[in-house]
């Protein structure tokens, strides 16, 4: 019997064994109601597979609520039947197939306006720009904000155009996929529109059902979030200090100084280099390349999701709020109230069609591609990004399998009476960078989470004192603490798919990028903590916060970086 074999039977057989008396009564589960989430959890550090390990635990939740009599197989079957339907029962649901569709599409549109060379003339107008080793990190780092809608087209997009110019003034590989790595995940979690944001407002509206607040305002929350983000945040300065003072500290500075001093801008003992050929990403050869083949289409999908926010919303608003929108329709109240009752999953599905309807019919035109080609690629693209869709959907149904079984309520009440309401964030943060870190993914991680910290922390805070306002800046606190702490874990991660896809795209050795990079995710991830989420749940002002931060994000750079050349900033 295989490894593989006995850990997925301990973990099925396992609910069996604890639940012989159980049978038939569902709410007396008691700590048995962890076994989902605490399976899906310990698979993921053993097995390193989001996708397996959120299957079993799924499966062993169903199995819990389906144990009707001695016989295990009858139970074994009715569980799979269970699974499935919730699984449909999930992909079924208006808004989650709007999120999937949404994903799809934008993964659509990526492959054709790269296809088209787009992205690469905007990377290559700033790379002419790029004189010095500290401009040329610096224009890599803004390529990264404008790719703010995927971080694999981030990386896949941005690595081939500035390793030439990267090399010719001797940064490092490792530094160039630091910059890539750093500035990929991070934006697209914070960006508005990407094809992370309706993931996340997916987890963050399931969660709060779980809590008893179905039309809770799922775009508002996450809004919110965004300065709660800090280690998106501090990470983003932080590549930018590093590259403009050319300071450097622990395996990055070594790497630096080989890379200036010998020439040797990858490392000579490494063998086993990574490089991104064969990618759908690559333009196709002989085409002009034209800023506007990717302005123009990423420019209607932005313009188009923003009024579509305003108008799906204005025909959500009911009563006295609408009455407000009709009077004064253009106010910051009325535009914040549309976009907060705006279906996001629908109206940027919406846009992203119709930006990829633009983006095909100007490579039409262009004579760049046939019809044929351009839907070919355009599939391509939206297969690319089918295993997220995989993820969103097992993640979803964990999450209601979870909600059946009672698990957030039993958490609830063993811990909002004994955890402190001053630790619970920085807690949900190591958490989730540990399954990140396991697991190589981000989107799994917050699946699995999200559905147990809103929860949570809701309890806490009210078991503490806390209530309106306070409360749900506190909730608003762990929600971001979970939406970093995964991309903290999955920036350490040697798994990580886009680390893996940021050491190909810089034809970095790997492991020579984790292990550089992993010294700096963990220096800013305890800034994080230390400057971020133990005196956020004080109640110590974000907006104190985040320059205090910055702040010790420069003075270490500063004082404790070392610099590795006599070449000034520019």
């Amino acid at each position: 019997m295989t490894k593989f074999f006995k850990i997925m039977l301990l973990f099925t057989v396992l609910p069996v064994i604890l639940l012989a008396d159980a049978k038939d009564n569902a709410l007396t589960y008691g700590f048995l109601t962890i076994i989902p989430p605490f399976v899906a959890i310990v698979l993921a550090f053993i097995t390193r597979n989001v996708i397996f390990s959120l299957f079993i635990g799924i499966f062993s939740g169903t199995f819990m609520v389906n144990i009707t009599g001695s016989n295990v197989f009858v139970a074994f079957y009715n569980a799979f039947v269970d699974m499935s339907g919730k699984m449909v029962g999930s992909l079924a649901d208006s808004w989650n197939a709007g999120i999937v569709l949404q994903v799809l599409t934008i993964g659509g549109m990526i492959a054709v306006i790269t296809k088209m060379g787009g992205p690469r003339a905007i990377a290559e107008k700033l790379a002419k720009r790029a004189k010095t080793p500290a401009s040329a990190q610096i224009y890599t780092w803004i390529m990264g904000f404008f790719i703010f809608f995927d971080d694999y087209a981030n990386s896949l997009i941005v690595g081939p155009i500035m390793r030439p110019v990267t090399d010719k003034l001797k940064v490092s590989r490792e530094k160039l996929a630091f910059i890539i790595d750093s500035t990929a995940a991070p934006i697209a979690g914070l960006a508005l529109i990407s094809t992370w944001v309706g993931y996340e407002l997916s987890l963050i509206k399931d969660a709060y059902v779980i809590l008893g607040q179905p039309e809770v305002n799922a775009f508002a929350i996450f809004v919110e979030t965004l300065p709660y983000r800090f280690y998106n945040i501090l990470m983003l300065a932080f590549v930018f200090f590093s590259a403009y003072s050319l300071r450097e500290f622990g395996p990055m500075h070594k790497a630096a100084v080989r890379a200036y001093e010998t020439g040797n801008v990858s490392n000579p003992q490494s063998k086993g280099i990574m490089n991104q050929e064969n990618s759908f990403m690559l333009p196709k050869e002989g085409v002009t390349y034209s800023i506007y083949n990717a302005v123009i289409p990423i420019f209607v999908l932005i313009v188009v999701a923003i009024v579509g926010f305003y108008l799906n919303g204005l025909s959500s608003l009911k009563g006295e709020v609408l009455a407000a929108a009709q009077a004064s329709p253009y106010s910051f109240n009325t535009i914040k109230d549309c976009f907060g009752s705006a279906d996001a999953s629908i109206v940027i599905f919406e846009a992203a069609l119709l930006s990829s309807l633009v983006a095909i019919g100007m490579g039409l035109k262009q004579k760049i591609f046939d019809i044929h080609e351009a839907i070919e690629t355009w599939v391509f693209g939206a297969k690319a990004l089918v295993i997220t869709a995989v993820i969103l959907i097992l993640a979803w149904t964990l999450s209601a399998v979870m909600k059946e079984v009672g698990t957030a309520a039993y958490l609830v009440s063993i811990l909002a009476d004994s955890t402190p309401q001053f630790i619970l964030p920085s807690i949900i943060f190591i958490l989730g960078s540990l399954i990140s870190f396991s697991t190589g993914t981000s989107y799994g991680t917050m699946g699995i989470l999200m559905p147990l910290t809103i929860p949570l922390a809701s309890a806490v805070g009210i078991n503490t004192g806390l209530e309106g306002t306070d409360l749900h800046s506190y909730i608003v606190l762990n929600i971001g603490a979970v939406l970093t702490g995964a991309i903290f874990g999955d920036h350490c991660s040697p798994i990580s798919d886009t680390s893996i896809l940021s050491s190909m795209a810089s034809s970095c050795d790997h492991m020579d990028h984790i292990s550089t990079q992993m010294f700096y995710a963990i220096f800013v991830g305890i800034i994080a903590i230390l400057f971020g989420y133990l005196p956020a749940a004080f109640g110590v002002s974000v907006y104190i916060l985040l320059p205090l931060g910055l702040l010790v994000i420069y003075l270490v750079i500063r004082f404790y970086g070392k610099p590795y050349m006599k070449v000034k900033a520019s």
